[in-house]
């Protein structure tokens, strides 16, 4: 996929809306690549004797979350949620492979 046009060279909401859309695409696609990772890490835990939730690596991605949203320039609160929502959605996914601690 062609890199997105930045926001400055979209002209119009119709350019504006239409890079939004591929950016959109791409993030799914991140995300759907990211489920693979959570998928092998189901396959992986087990091994090690780790369960689905991990309390102190949840709360340090979040925090890593948070401190490249600032310095990003994007809302750290609003990282958090999102990250806390995808997180809980990873752990479950991997709990239909392990079952629930």
């Amino acid at each position: 996929m062609p890199p997105l046009t930045p926001p400055e060279q979209c002209h119009s909401m119709r350019d504006l809306r239409t890079e939004i859309d591929r950016f959109d695409r791409q993030l799914v696609e991140m995300l759907a690549r990211r489920a693979t990772y959570i998928d092998r890490a189901a396959e992986l835990k087990p091994a090690e004797g780790l369960p689905a939730r991990i309390p102190d690596r949840v709360e340090a991605v979040v925090q890593n979350v948070r401190k490249e949203a600032l310095f990003k320039g994007l809302d750290p609160d609003l990282a958090e949620q999102l990250w806390r929502i995808l997180i809980d959605w990873s752990i479950a996914r991997e709990e239909r492979v392990l079952g629930a601690a």
